[in-house]
């Protein structure tokens, strides 16, 4: 890699059309004054007028620019300006004395007069703002040398110009004490002015710089004019509009345009830092040796002074003679000044050298040093702890041979956009690529790089483990961490990224949700280790099972996800085909066995399904899924469902029912009804069962399949369980005053009984409460989850048995802990489910299930009851097998408590088998289905379908 020095781009100058225009007009006026002076003006009385006036108009307008400029600034060089001003003011009033006199006077200029005072009141106040414009000298040595360094130029000066010319001036007989005083008083002024022009040339300060150099250049140039004006051979012939005029009107335009033309030639503005860019490389070493050899030259033009008057054959003047003395003496002192500042100078270089050095070389950063064609000219000895590689073999090797072929456009790109960049703006810029260490691997380097010569400076460090920590930190928060695969923020990223790339109208990218069945069992089972090691079983057969280019992930507890990219495919059909076959595969293969602690666990998956389609949003997609998913979960598990818009009604709808059954409750929108529980052999009401419904404020009634597949809330279910036990209770009392001794049975969950809610005591008190005899109760218990304890399942049970609770055990043949349930929890009656129930006559298994069910029953001493006895045909069957009552619409549908109490009255239902056939108490019923809307909701269905009793409008 060659380092783009020579790009260095230079930002071109704000303003600099308006600073050239201003250039030309000044130089077009001076050039046109310096032309009329020259021709004469075209009579004597309009050069006396330009010579006196014009130049009082001059200086007058260099006077308000600098006073206006001092105003409108504020820095520290404001006196200056406010000082040149003031000098500029004394010529304009010189000029225009002098114009008096001779333009409206017509007379010639007295000597002495108050033109003389005006123009000596130029120079003192130019020589102070000179010096506050100057670089100011930090300690006292340097105010010394200063000092010593105006006196050197101007006792030179001063040298010469006496054995030139000063010496005849101040013996010139005839003149009075003030006229020669005069005389001497403006050659004088002029070697000040000239020795601070000289001395502060070398110590102008960095700030506004070329503001500064205009400003001593109109100086110069006056003094220049002034110097010439005080020549005898020219002082005795010069009248006013000459050509000299020319010069003094060029340094006062000059000293006007210096503060504001400046700065609209696009240069750095008081206060800021000089841009070390703009001045040509060799500027410095040049003026630091002029200056270095400014004493020399003014010892070398004092000797020229008395070596005149040796040459002349002159008696050398004792002015002379003194300033030469003290000139050489000043440069002795400053020579000695000199020294002693080189030597303590050169010992703090030595010890900055040492420092320095010390630091460079005890880093532990790499320092190094490339020349602008990308060599490494010095690399710090820090490199073979960090590289593993010499710092001399690195040494005089390129750069780009280091650094990392993918990293080497970005590294050659950001060199030089910060090489075209200006140092005032980027003095350093950071980067990182790969560099090549000595075993051969690529390390991780963050670089701080600084310009050096044309070249760069590298402060390198290796940040390798830095870069693994924060790639390791990245994979975490975007993978799960038990089974690694991607998480739920970066599925939702690669889905997002799916469909709004180049597939984003490819209608073949789906997603799959997929739920693990019975994975909550495994894990109160066996443990939570176990269903650890499961998931990362499931998680790797699913990585296994879909494509490379798909992805895989974990979205939390035992729901997974894949999101499978579309292949442009525009045969729909087809593609949801495939993908439904991939689905299938994918549900096998997570529902083969799993080997855990040498037991073999088995769960199913249920899988949704959903496409994209145009326009469709990835959490939109993702909720499609989702729904699709929860679909084949309350379809029997174990399936693959593909997502249909009505899914998304349904979950509109179900939540809508959920938030009104909230409320249902307080709102007296619950009702109770009783279905009789009857003996297949004598027909007689032997209990009744008690069964919520609930009819909303719109008129619909609900069956407990519906509102409670929505009543998730723990809560919820719960109020709603206490509701039903003690409105149970409460009327199974006032039917027990009545004359109707009925036992009442009420299901309630074993999550129910354990929970701590319904504290032991709980039950006992609401019978005394009520009056209502304990054996008048039956607790039917839903099939046992085997998530809960059944010691603490049990010892509720036998305190309930003991207050005379009786228990059944509801669902039977429906659920999988039944045979431990009846091992060891205290049964009286065992309730057979009503899908056992349904194909008990038709399917020859069934009838062998329950009939085997009915005989354990019967072993251990317990009555059967059935549930869902619903035709003649099941009640006939199941009095054969040995069941002892049934409970269905076979004998009765749910009843009111009017109806109930008529059918107490009565006693007894007919009995199938030889008898005429039941009469079914309650006709029809409107009963709203799942899923429908509208006039559709209702419904009439016949008797033999679950139809109920119709609650009586109160």
């Amino acid at each position: 890699m060659t380092a783009p020095g020579a790009l260095l781009a230079r930002r071109p100058f704000s303003g600099g059309g308006a600073g050239l225009h201003s250039q030309l007009l000044l130089a077009l006026i001076c050039g046109g004054y310096a032309t009329g002076a020259a021709l004469g003006w075209g009579s004597p009385d309009v050069a006396l007028f330009m010579g006196d006036f014009g130049l009082a108009l001059a200086a007058l307008i260099a006077a308000v620019s600098c006073f206006l400029y001092a105003r409108a600034r504020e820095s520290r060089f404001r006196p200056a300006w406010l000082l040149f001003s003031f000098s500029s003011a004394m010529a304009a009033c010189g000029n225009a004395v002098w114009g008096w006199y001779e333009v409206v006077l017509g007379s010639e200029v007295p000597s002495p007069s108050y033109a003389d005072f005006f123009f000596l009141c130029f120079g003192p106040p130019a020589i102070v703002g000179l010096l506050v414009l100057a670089k100011r000298p930090i300690t006292r040595a340097g105010w010394v040398c200063l000092a010593l360094d105006s006196w050197l130029i101007g006792g030179s000066l001063l040298t010469l110009s006496w054995s030139l010319a000063l010496a005849h001036t101040a013996h010139f007989q005839g003149e009075t004490v003030a006229h020669a005083a005069l005389s001497l008083a403006y050659p004088l002024l002029d070697i000040a002015l000239v020795s601070m022009v000289l001395a502060l040339h070398f110590r102008r300060s960095n700030v506004n710089r070329t503001a500064i150099n205009t400003a001593i250049a109109a100086l110069a140039m006056t003094v220049l004019c002034d110097a010439i004006f005080t020549s005898p051979l020219l002082r005795e012939n010069y009248r006013s509009g000459q050509l000299l005029d020319a010069g003094w009107f060029a340094g006062s335009l000059l000293l006007a345009y210096a503060p504001w033309g400046a700065r609209r030639a696009g240069q750095w503005g008081e206060g800021a830092p000089y841009h070390r860019g703009t001045r040509s490389p060799g500027s410095r070493p040049i003026a630091g040796s002029l200056a270095a050899l400014t004493p020399y030259l003014a010892a070398a033009v004092c000797t020229l002074g008395i070596l005149y008057n040796v040459t002349e054959g002159r008696r050398v003047d004792r002015v002379v003679v003194f300033t030469g003395c003290t000139v050489v003496l000043a440069l002795v002192v400053r020579q000695g000044i000199m020294l002693v500042d080189n030597i303590s100078l050169t010992q703090e270089l030595a010890q900055k050298e040492n420092h320095f050095r010390s630091l460079v070389q005890g880093s532990s950063d790499v320092i190094m040093i490339a020349a602008p064609t990308g060599i490494l000219r010095y690399v710090s000895p820090a490199a073979s702890g960090v590289y593993g590689r010499d710092a001399e073999e690195l040494i005089g090797s390129e750069l780009a041979s280091l650094i990392h072929p993918e990293d080497l456009g970005r590294v050659v790109h950001e060199v030089r956009r910060f090489l075209a960049t200006p140092p005032a703006e980027e003095p350093t810029t950071r980067m990182e690529c790969r560099f090549k260490s000595g075993t051969g691997e690529w390390l991780n380097v963050e670089s701080t790089v600084n310009r050096h010569q044309g070249g760069l400076i590298f402060n390198s460090r290796d940040v390798t483990e830095r870069v693994r920590l924060q790639a390791q930190l990245q994979h975490n928060a975007e993978h799960d961490p038990l089974t690694d695969l991607p998480n739920r923020a970066l599925f939702t990223a690669r889905v997002r990224q799916a469909l709004g790339g180049r597939r984003v109208c490819d209608p073949g990218t789906a997603v799959l949700y997929i739920d693990l069945d019975g994975f909550k069992a495994v894990n109160d089972t066996i443990g939570h280790q176990a269903g650890d090691e499961l998931l990362i079983q499931a998680a790797r057969r699913l990585q296994d099972s879909v494509r490379s280019g798909d992805t895989a992930a974990r979205l939390g507890g035992d729901e997974f996800a894949a999101l499978i990219l579309g292949e442009g495919s525009h045969d729909q059909a087809s593609r949801e085909c495939q993908v439904l076959e991939i689905a299938d595969r994918l549900r096998l293969m997570l529902s083969q066995p799993y080997k855990i602690d040498g037991h073999e666990v088995r769960v199913a998956a249920s899988i949704g399904v959903a496409f994209a389609e145009h326009s469709v949003t990835p959490a939109d997609l993702m909720r499609n899924a989702d729904l699709a998913m929860y679909r084949a979960k309350a379809g029997g598990k174990d399936r693959v469902e593909l997502y249909a818009p009505q899914m998304q009604a349904e979950a509109v709808r179900k939540t809508e029912l959920a938030a009104r059954l909230r409320t249902a409750l307080h709102e007296g929108e619950f009702a109770l009804l009783h279905q009789p529980v009857v003996s297949l052999t004598t027909g007689r009401i032997a209990a009744v069962a008690a069964q919520a419904r609930w009819r909303s404020a719109q008129g619909i009634l609900f069956t407990p399949a519906e509102f409670l597949r929505v009543a998730d809330d723990n809560d919820r279910t719960a109020e709603l369980g206490r509701w039903l036990l003690e409105e149970a209770v409460e009327h199974a009392a006032e039917r027990n005053r009545a004359g109707h001794p009925v036992p009442v049975a009420v299901r309630i969950s074993a999550r129910r009984l354990v929970d701590r809610s319904m504290p032991l005591g709980s039950i006992e008190a609401l019978l005394t409460r009520h009056g209502l005899p304990s054996g008048a109760l039956m607790i039917e218990l839903a099939d046992s989850d085997p998530r809960f304890s059944f010691e603490e399942l049990e010892r509720r049970l036998v305190v309930l048995r003991r207050l005379g609770v009786r228990i059944a055990l509801d669902g039977i043949g429906s659920g999988y802990a039944a045979i431990n349930a009846l091992r060891r929890l205290p049964i009286d009656v065992l309730k057979l489910d009503r899908g056992l129930v349904e194909g008990v006559v038709e399917s020859a298994r069934l009838h062998k299930i329950t009939s085997g069910l009915l005989r354990i029953a019967g072993d251990l001493g317990m009555q059967s009851v059935a549930d869902g006895v619903d035709v003649p045909e099941q009640a006939i069957a199941l009095r054969a097998m040995g069941c002892t009552h049934g409970q269905g619409m076979a004998f009765s549908g749910p009843l009111d408590e009017y109806r109930l109490r008529r059918a107490l009255v009565r006693g007894d239902f007919p009995v199938p088998g030889g008898a005429p056939e039941p009469v079914l108490v309650g006709g029809s019923l409107p009963v709203r289905h799942a899923g429908a809307t509208g006039s559709d909701a209702l419904t009439h269905t016949p008797m033999r379908s679950n139809t109920e009793t119709p609650v009586p409008p109160t």
